[in-house]
């Protein structure tokens, strides 16, 4: 979010993520504080302070490892998937009544 919007407001990334003001202030400085983005102030157009994030080499750093975990932990779901589909195939298969030619047998 910070990347497609770093003029966002705290309230703004609050409504977004459907967090309190409070926690989204208490992760933002908690970000700031491992390095993973900075904030740097400028006016906005109604005349106040506001801040700019963004993301810093380290959280950029970090974002690219969350995500290849979260790609990781995906195939593996959609292998395990794959693999109950196919299970569940072959038990509706071994399910299903007996063709004409096979009753002869």
């Amino acid at each position: 979010m910070l990347e497609r919007n770093p003029e966002a407001s705290q309230r703004d990334i609050a409504h977004e993520l459907g967090i309190s003001l409070g926690k989204t202030n208490y992760c933002v400085k908690a970000l700031m504080e491992k390095g993973l983005i900075k904030a740097r102030n400028f006016l906005n157009s109604r005349k106040k302070v506001a801040y700019v994030y963004r993301l810093t080499p380290k959280g950029i750093e970090q974002r690219t490892r969350m995500t290849v975990k979260f790609l990781d932990r995906k195939q593996q779901e959609y292998r395990a998937l794959r693999e109950e589909i196919d299970s569940l195939r072959k038990e509706v298969r071994a399910m299903q009544p007996l063709g004409r030619d096979q009753l002869a047998d």
